[in-house]
């Protein structure tokens, strides 16, 4: 019999686990540890056993800090050693031997790691558990734009995602977002791609056109005009990707990460070097908005002008 995520132990369960919520501060991303909470429920729905080894992890890990984590100096291979030994420090996880903090050389020794026993055992007996689990994390720490393709990077279904949510107390953490803010963004930017200028419409309303957020919402971005831009669907993914971005002037920004072969593709490169250019009365995004995206979500380096 299935039980309901609601229950004592399962409620216990994932909330040792969104407790991982608190290393993000000062609205700086620092989605390591969810990362490889994500990818060790994606091995424990595939194989029944979250067990990882380093000598995989070292390459999966680090591609998926890099593909959906901020621009780093630090080594890939430094980078998932972060999170693969400090997360014992949460209680959720532990390796098969002792090994120090963020040392990447001990763990190449045959290092392998895991969920905690008892966190191990009621996410493999509660499938509907290890469901809300991954649906938590990555709700909390990416965009909707983005949550899919992480939970498909992982080896997860996307479609769960949909499923039902457990209860939980509201926390400041969780504010509301404004009912009102996408369509006042929407309008501001005459209803079209503040990129392309896109301005698909079906019977009066928008189709394609989606309001968003510069700073995202999750780590403290407001639902104010000045934080938000109109872009259809294709442009507000790969903004909040880290594909496209803004410069200090107000451009769009191409990554070179980004790359295309067909014609329709290619003409994401246009953009580079446009400026945006909003109708009277509407404010240009924030100037600390569009720094905390390029610090924070902005992927490399952009495409020489």
């Amino acid at each position: 019999m299935l039980v309901s995520p609601s229950t004592p132990d399962a409620q216990q369960a994932l909330e040792r686990l969104s407790s991982l919520r608190q290393h993000q501060q000062d609205s700086r991303r620092s989605p390591h540890k969810p990362l490889l909470v994500l990818l060790a429920l994606g091995r424990l729905a595939a194989t029944g056993s979250s067990r990882l080894p380093w000598s995989e992890a070292e390459e999966t890990l680090s591609n998926l800090i890099e593909e959906f984590g901020p621009t780093s100096q630090t080594g890939r291979s430094q980078s998932a050693a972060f999170p693969f030994t400090r997360l014992r420090s949460d209680g959720v996880w532990m390796l098969d031997r002792d090994v120090p903090m963020d040392n990447v050389g001990p763990l190449r020794q045959g290092v392998t790691g895991q969920f905690e026993a008892s966190l191990e055992a009621a996410l493999r007996d509660r499938p509907e558990l290890l469901a809300a689990a991954a649906r938590g994390l990555v709700e909390s720490h990416f965009p909707g734009t983005v949550a899919p393709d992480v939970l498909v990077a992982v080896g997860l279904d996307p479609d769960l995602l949909e499923g039902s949510r457990p209860a939980r107390d509201t926390s400041p953490a969780d504010r509301r977002r404004s009912s009102t803010w996408p369509a006042a963004v929407i309008e501001a930017w005459d209803r079209q791609c503040a990129f392309c200028g896109f301005d698909g419409a079906a019977g009066g309303g928008v189709v394609g056109i989606e309001a968003a957020h510069v700073r995202w919402f999750k780590l403290g971005g407001p639902d104010d005009l000045d934080n938000g831009l109109a872009l259809c669907s294709l442009h507000h993914k790969l903004f909040d990707r880290g594909m496209l971005g803004l410069d200090g002037d107000f451009a769009v920004v191409v990554s070179r990460r980004f790359s295309a072969r067909t014609t329709q593709g290619r003409t994401v490169y246009d953009l580079h070097g446009q400026r945006l250019t909003p109708r009277p009365g509407t404010p240009l995004p924030a100037a600390r908005h569009v720094r905390w995206h390029t610090d924070q979500v902005f992927q490399g380096q952009s495409l020489a002008s």
